[in-house]
């Protein structure tokens, strides 16, 4: 839960500026839709080494982006 302190004389518009900041750094919607489905670990782990063979690809210049 995000807590936002507010001063009586603060505008509403600035409260809820502080509270779309808070809510982006906190990752909490990115983790919400993490958690829509269920992936193994060994998925996972495939889609992490995939990306990373992908980005020396990338960085050697065999592959242009």
């Amino acid at each position: 839960m995000l807590i936002i302190d507010s001063k009586d004389c603060e505008n509403i518009d600035k409260a809820l500026k502080k509270y779309k900041k808070k809510f982006e750094k906190a990752k909490i919607l990115l983790q919400l839709r993490e958690r829509q489905a269920f992936i193994k670990p060994s998925i996972r782990r495939r889609g992490e080494v995939l990306k990373a063979i992908y980005k020396q690809k990338i960085f050697t210049g065999e592959i242009e982006s």
